[in-house]
Protein backbone atom coordinates (compact mmCIF):
# COMPACT_ATOMS: atom_id res chain seq x y z
CA UNK A 1 0.00 0.00 0.00
CA UNK A 2 1.29 3.48 -0.91
CA UNK A 3 1.92 5.93 1.93
CA UNK A 4 -0.23 8.56 0.23
CA UNK A 5 -2.86 7.71 -2.37
CA UNK A 6 -5.18 10.24 -4.00
CA UNK A 7 -8.13 8.89 -5.97
CA UNK A 8 -10.29 11.04 -8.26
CA UNK A 9 -9.95 14.11 -6.03
CA UNK A 10 -12.32 16.96 -6.85
CA UNK A 11 -11.97 20.32 -5.09
CA UNK A 12 -14.65 22.80 -6.12
CA UNK A 13 -15.32 26.36 -4.99
CA UNK A 14 -18.86 27.71 -4.99
CA UNK A 15 -18.96 31.32 -6.21
CA UNK A 16 -21.63 33.76 -7.36
CA UNK A 17 -20.54 33.21 -10.97
CA UNK A 18 -20.63 29.43 -10.76
CA UNK A 19 -18.61 26.44 -9.55
CA UNK A 20 -14.83 26.77 -9.91
CA UNK A 21 -13.49 23.28 -10.57
CA UNK A 22 -10.01 24.01 -9.21
CA UNK A 23 -9.15 20.31 -8.97
CA UNK A 24 -11.29 18.03 -11.11
CA UNK A 25 -10.53 14.33 -10.79
CA UNK A 26 -6.83 14.08 -9.89
CA UNK A 27 -5.27 10.75 -8.88
CA UNK A 28 -1.72 9.84 -7.85
CA UNK A 29 0.22 7.82 -5.28
CA UNK A 30 3.43 8.34 -3.32
CA UNK A 31 5.77 5.80 -1.79
CA UNK A 32 8.16 6.42 1.16
CA UNK A 33 11.30 8.24 0.01
CA UNK A 34 9.78 9.04 -3.40
CA UNK A 35 9.47 12.49 -5.01
CA UNK A 36 6.48 13.48 -7.15
CA UNK A 37 6.78 16.65 -9.20
CA UNK A 38 3.53 18.50 -9.99
CA UNK A 39 3.95 21.03 -12.81
CA UNK A 40 1.78 23.33 -14.87
CA UNK A 41 1.00 26.98 -15.48
CA UNK A 42 -0.36 29.29 -12.79
CA UNK A 43 -4.00 28.47 -12.15
CA UNK A 44 -3.71 24.82 -13.15
CA UNK A 45 -4.65 23.57 -9.67
CA UNK A 46 -1.24 22.68 -8.21
CA UNK A 47 -1.44 24.63 -4.95
CA UNK A 48 -5.12 23.82 -4.39
CA UNK A 49 -4.20 20.13 -4.69
CA UNK A 50 -1.56 20.62 -1.99
CA UNK A 51 -3.93 22.52 0.29
CA UNK A 52 -6.51 19.78 -0.22
CA UNK A 53 -4.02 17.20 1.05
CA UNK A 54 -3.57 19.28 4.20
CA UNK A 55 -7.30 20.13 4.40
CA UNK A 56 -6.44 23.84 4.52
CA UNK A 57 -8.89 25.08 1.88
CA UNK A 58 -11.56 27.27 3.54
CA UNK A 59 -14.96 25.65 4.14
CA UNK A 60 -17.08 27.25 2.75
CA UNK A 61 -16.72 27.97 -0.15
CA UNK A 62 -14.76 24.77 -0.86
CA UNK A 63 -16.40 21.38 -1.17
CA UNK A 64 -15.14 17.93 -2.13
CA UNK A 65 -17.92 16.29 -4.18
CA UNK A 66 -15.87 13.18 -4.96
CA UNK A 67 -12.56 11.51 -4.25
CA UNK A 68 -10.31 10.10 -1.55
CA UNK A 69 -7.06 11.23 0.06
CA UNK A 70 -5.72 8.08 1.71
CA UNK A 71 -2.83 8.60 4.11
CA UNK A 72 -1.66 5.28 5.52
CA UNK A 73 -5.11 3.91 4.67
CA UNK A 74 -7.12 6.70 6.33
CA UNK A 75 -9.27 9.00 4.19
CA UNK A 76 -8.33 12.54 5.20
CA UNK A 77 -11.47 13.93 3.58
CA UNK A 78 -13.43 12.15 6.31
CA UNK A 79 -11.04 12.96 9.16
CA UNK A 80 -12.16 15.33 11.90
CA UNK A 81 -10.45 18.69 12.40
CA UNK A 82 -8.88 17.46 15.65
CA UNK A 83 -7.41 14.49 13.78
CA UNK A 84 -6.09 16.76 11.02
CA UNK A 85 -4.42 18.99 13.60
CA UNK A 86 -2.45 15.97 14.79
CA UNK A 87 -1.44 15.08 11.23
CA UNK A 88 -0.50 18.57 9.99
CA UNK A 89 3.11 19.40 10.71
CA UNK A 90 3.71 15.99 12.27
CA UNK A 91 2.98 13.36 9.61
CA UNK A 92 2.40 15.69 6.66
CA UNK A 93 4.19 19.04 6.56
CA UNK A 94 4.15 21.84 4.00
CA UNK A 95 6.64 24.45 2.87
CA UNK A 96 4.47 27.35 1.78
CA UNK A 97 5.11 29.42 -1.31
CA UNK A 98 6.33 32.70 0.14
CA UNK A 99 8.53 32.57 3.28
CA UNK A 100 8.24 36.35 3.65
CA UNK A 101 4.51 36.11 4.36
CA UNK A 102 4.45 32.59 5.83
CA UNK A 103 6.72 33.44 8.76
CA UNK A 104 5.15 35.53 11.53
CA UNK A 105 7.21 38.75 11.86
CA UNK A 106 6.51 39.23 15.59
CA UNK A 107 7.84 35.84 16.74
CA UNK A 108 11.41 34.60 16.54
CA UNK A 109 12.20 31.88 14.03
CA UNK A 110 13.00 29.57 16.94
CA UNK A 111 9.61 30.16 18.57
CA UNK A 112 7.85 29.28 15.33
CA UNK A 113 9.79 26.05 14.94
CA UNK A 114 9.50 24.97 18.58
CA UNK A 115 5.72 25.52 18.59
CA UNK A 116 5.17 22.57 16.25
CA UNK A 117 7.70 20.42 18.13
CA UNK A 118 6.06 21.04 21.51
CA UNK A 119 2.54 20.45 20.19
CA UNK A 120 3.29 17.20 18.38
CA UNK A 121 6.22 15.71 20.26
CA UNK A 122 5.18 16.58 23.83
CA UNK A 123 8.64 17.69 24.95
CA UNK A 124 9.85 20.44 27.25
CA UNK A 125 10.56 23.96 26.05
CA UNK A 126 14.30 23.43 26.50
CA UNK A 127 14.31 20.17 24.54
CA UNK A 128 12.21 21.75 21.78
CA UNK A 129 14.72 24.59 21.46
CA UNK A 130 17.59 22.09 21.20
CA UNK A 131 15.76 20.35 18.35
CA UNK A 132 15.11 23.71 16.67
CA UNK A 133 18.82 24.53 16.81
CA UNK A 134 19.67 21.13 15.37
CA UNK A 135 17.19 21.37 12.49
CA UNK A 136 18.45 24.88 11.63
CA UNK A 137 21.94 23.39 11.55
CA UNK A 138 20.67 20.56 9.33
CA UNK A 139 19.37 23.05 6.76
CA UNK A 140 22.71 24.82 6.61
CA UNK A 141 22.12 27.98 8.66
CA UNK A 142 25.35 29.19 10.24
CA UNK A 143 25.46 29.93 13.99
CA UNK A 144 22.08 28.29 14.66
CA UNK A 145 22.44 28.85 18.44
CA UNK A 146 22.27 32.59 17.78
CA UNK A 147 20.00 32.58 14.75
CA UNK A 148 17.29 30.61 16.55
CA UNK A 149 16.51 33.73 18.62
CA UNK A 150 16.37 36.12 15.66
CA UNK A 151 13.30 37.40 13.84
CA UNK A 152 12.40 36.72 10.18
CA UNK A 153 13.40 40.22 9.06
CA UNK A 154 16.95 39.45 10.24
CA UNK A 155 17.16 36.54 7.77
CA UNK A 156 17.97 36.86 4.08
CA UNK A 157 15.56 35.45 1.49
CA UNK A 158 17.51 32.21 1.17
CA UNK A 159 17.75 31.86 4.95
CA UNK A 160 14.00 32.37 5.35
CA UNK A 161 13.42 29.61 2.82
CA UNK A 162 15.78 27.36 4.78
CA UNK A 163 13.93 28.26 7.96
CA UNK A 164 10.63 27.23 6.32
CA UNK A 165 12.20 23.90 5.35
CA UNK A 166 13.51 23.51 8.91
CA UNK A 167 10.00 24.16 10.24
CA UNK A 168 8.57 21.56 7.87
CA UNK A 169 11.15 18.96 8.88
CA UNK A 170 11.14 19.71 12.61
CA UNK A 171 8.89 16.74 13.45
CA UNK A 172 10.39 14.37 10.85
CA UNK A 173 7.22 14.19 8.70
CA UNK A 174 6.50 11.21 6.50
CA UNK A 175 5.32 13.47 3.64
CA UNK A 176 6.70 16.93 2.85
CA UNK A 177 4.76 19.16 0.44
CA UNK A 178 7.01 21.83 -1.10
CA UNK A 179 4.99 24.53 -2.86
CA UNK A 180 7.35 26.53 -5.10
CA UNK A 181 10.26 26.22 -2.63
CA UNK A 182 12.72 28.07 -4.90
CA UNK A 183 10.50 30.90 -6.14
CA UNK A 184 12.15 34.37 -6.09
CA UNK A 185 15.55 32.92 -5.14
CA UNK A 186 18.63 33.47 -7.29
CA UNK A 187 20.00 30.45 -9.12
CA UNK A 188 22.86 29.87 -6.67
CA UNK A 189 20.50 29.74 -3.68
CA UNK A 190 18.05 27.60 -5.70
CA UNK A 191 20.75 25.01 -6.29
CA UNK A 192 21.64 25.00 -2.60
CA UNK A 193 18.00 24.56 -1.54
CA UNK A 194 17.48 21.67 -3.97
CA UNK A 195 20.67 19.95 -2.84
CA UNK A 196 19.57 20.45 0.75
CA UNK A 197 16.19 18.81 0.10
CA UNK A 198 17.83 15.80 -1.52
CA UNK A 199 20.22 15.40 1.43
CA UNK A 200 17.42 15.71 3.97
CA UNK A 201 15.25 13.25 2.07
CA UNK A 202 18.07 10.71 2.17
CA UNK A 203 18.61 11.38 5.88
CA UNK A 204 14.97 11.18 6.98
CA UNK A 205 13.40 9.03 4.23
CA UNK A 206 10.74 11.66 3.63
CA UNK A 207 8.39 11.42 0.65
CA UNK A 208 8.19 14.77 -1.18
CA UNK A 209 5.48 16.39 -3.30
CA UNK A 210 7.29 19.11 -5.26
CA UNK A 211 4.97 21.75 -6.74
CA UNK A 212 6.60 24.08 -9.24
CA UNK A 213 6.41 25.70 -12.66
CA UNK A 214 10.19 25.25 -13.03
CA UNK A 215 10.73 22.16 -15.17
CA UNK A 216 14.44 22.21 -14.37
CA UNK A 217 13.69 21.68 -10.68
CA UNK A 218 11.46 18.71 -11.52
CA UNK A 219 14.10 17.18 -13.79
CA UNK A 220 16.64 17.40 -10.98
CA UNK A 221 14.53 16.12 -8.08
CA UNK A 222 11.45 14.16 -9.12
CA UNK A 223 11.14 10.41 -9.61
CA UNK A 224 7.82 10.88 -11.41
CA UNK A 225 5.82 13.79 -12.77
CA UNK A 226 2.20 14.83 -12.92
CA UNK A 227 1.39 17.62 -15.41
CA UNK A 228 -1.75 19.62 -14.58
CA UNK A 229 -3.89 21.79 -16.83
CA UNK A 230 -7.24 23.41 -15.96
CA UNK A 231 -7.57 21.43 -12.74
CA UNK A 232 -6.83 18.04 -14.25
CA UNK A 233 -3.86 15.73 -14.58
CA UNK A 234 -3.16 15.59 -18.33
CA UNK A 235 0.02 13.51 -18.19
CA UNK A 236 1.69 11.28 -15.62
CA UNK A 237 4.72 9.03 -15.65
CA UNK A 238 8.40 8.61 -14.75
CA UNK A 239 10.31 11.87 -15.09
CA UNK A 240 12.56 10.73 -17.94
CA UNK A 241 9.61 9.34 -19.92
CA UNK A 242 7.57 12.53 -19.58
CA UNK A 243 10.48 14.84 -20.38
CA UNK A 244 12.03 12.92 -23.27
CA UNK A 245 8.84 11.51 -24.79
CA UNK A 246 5.83 13.67 -23.83
CA UNK A 247 2.52 12.13 -24.88
CA UNK A 248 0.36 15.23 -24.36
CA UNK A 249 0.71 18.35 -26.57
CA UNK A 250 0.49 20.58 -23.48
CA UNK A 251 3.52 18.91 -21.89
CA UNK A 252 5.41 19.13 -25.17
CA UNK A 253 4.48 22.81 -25.45
CA UNK A 254 5.73 23.51 -21.92
CA UNK A 255 9.06 21.89 -22.74
CA UNK A 256 9.36 23.76 -26.03
CA UNK A 257 8.67 27.12 -24.40
CA UNK A 258 11.86 27.09 -22.31
CA UNK A 259 15.44 27.59 -23.57
CA UNK A 260 17.59 24.54 -24.24
CA UNK A 261 21.35 24.19 -23.99
CA UNK A 262 21.69 21.15 -26.24
CA UNK A 263 21.10 22.99 -29.52
CA UNK A 264 23.62 24.78 -31.70
CA UNK A 265 23.06 28.36 -32.86
CA UNK A 266 19.95 30.40 -32.28
CA UNK A 267 16.73 28.43 -31.85
CA UNK A 268 13.34 30.14 -31.84
CA UNK A 269 11.27 29.23 -28.81
CA UNK A 270 7.70 28.06 -29.27
CA UNK A 271 5.42 29.92 -26.82
CA UNK A 272 2.05 28.52 -25.83
CA UNK A 273 -0.52 30.77 -27.46
CA UNK A 274 -3.49 32.12 -25.55
CA UNK A 275 -4.20 31.81 -21.84
CA UNK A 276 -5.52 29.03 -19.57
CA UNK A 277 -9.33 28.70 -19.67
CA UNK A 278 -11.80 29.80 -17.04
CA UNK A 279 -12.34 27.00 -14.52
CA UNK A 280 -16.04 27.87 -14.50
CA UNK A 281 -16.62 27.91 -18.26
CA UNK A 282 -14.36 25.24 -19.73
CA UNK A 283 -14.12 24.64 -23.51
CA UNK A 284 -16.10 21.88 -25.13
CA UNK A 285 -14.08 18.73 -25.72
CA UNK A 286 -10.43 18.79 -24.69
CA UNK A 287 -9.69 21.71 -22.37
CA UNK A 288 -6.45 22.43 -24.22
CA UNK A 289 -7.94 22.51 -27.72
CA UNK A 290 -8.05 26.37 -28.06
CA UNK A 291 -4.26 26.50 -27.55
CA UNK A 292 -3.13 23.16 -28.95
CA UNK A 293 -0.76 23.28 -31.97
CA UNK A 294 -1.99 19.84 -33.09
CA UNK A 295 -5.73 20.34 -32.64
CA UNK A 296 -8.12 18.21 -34.76
CA UNK A 297 -11.85 18.51 -35.34
CA UNK A 298 -12.47 15.64 -32.90
CA UNK A 299 -10.71 17.59 -30.12
CA UNK A 300 -13.68 20.00 -29.99
CA UNK A 301 -16.08 17.11 -29.32
CA UNK A 302 -14.13 14.52 -27.33
CA UNK A 303 -12.93 15.14 -23.76
CA UNK A 304 -10.09 12.59 -23.51
CA UNK A 305 -9.56 10.65 -20.31
CA UNK A 306 -6.13 10.07 -18.78
CA UNK A 307 -5.14 6.68 -20.17
CA UNK A 308 -1.98 4.61 -20.55
CA UNK A 309 0.02 5.30 -23.70
CA UNK A 310 2.80 2.92 -22.67
CA UNK A 311 3.64 1.08 -19.42
CA UNK A 312 3.60 3.51 -16.50
CA UNK A 313 3.03 6.54 -18.74
CA UNK A 314 -0.47 8.03 -19.16
CA UNK A 315 -1.76 11.05 -21.06
CA UNK A 316 -5.11 12.69 -21.86
CA UNK A 317 -5.00 13.03 -25.65
CA UNK A 318 -6.87 11.45 -28.56
CA UNK A 319 -3.73 11.44 -30.73
CA UNK A 320 -1.93 8.13 -30.96
CA UNK A 321 1.75 8.11 -29.93
CA UNK A 322 2.76 7.65 -33.58
CA UNK A 323 0.57 10.52 -34.81
CA UNK A 324 1.81 12.83 -32.07
CA UNK A 325 5.43 11.92 -32.75
CA UNK A 326 5.09 12.78 -36.44
CA UNK A 327 3.55 16.17 -35.61
CA UNK A 328 6.24 16.95 -33.03
CA UNK A 329 8.98 15.98 -35.46
CA UNK A 330 7.69 18.33 -38.16
CA UNK A 331 7.58 21.28 -35.74
CA UNK A 332 11.04 20.43 -34.38
CA UNK A 333 12.45 20.44 -37.90
CA UNK A 334 10.99 23.89 -38.52
CA UNK A 335 12.51 25.20 -35.27
CA UNK A 336 15.88 23.58 -35.86
CA UNK A 337 15.61 21.43 -32.74
CA UNK A 338 17.08 17.95 -32.69
CA UNK A 339 15.05 15.40 -30.72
Amino acid sequence: MAMLEVNDLKTHFKTQDGTVKAVDGVSFSLEPGETLGIVGESGSGKSVTALSLMQLNPKPPVEYPEGEILFEGQDLLKASESRMQKIRGNDIAMIFQDPMTSLNPVFTVGDQITEAIRIHQQVSKGEAKKRAVQVLKDVGIANPERRVDEYPHQYSGGMRQRAMIAMGLSCNPKVLIADEPTTALDVTIQAQILELMVDLQEKYGTAIVMITHDLGVVAQLADKVMVMYAGRAVEQGPTDDVFYDPMMPYTWSLLRSIPRLDTAGEVRLLPIKGTPPSLIFLPEGCNFNPRCPFVKDECHRIDPALEGKKPGHAAACILSPEELENKKHRVDEELGVEG
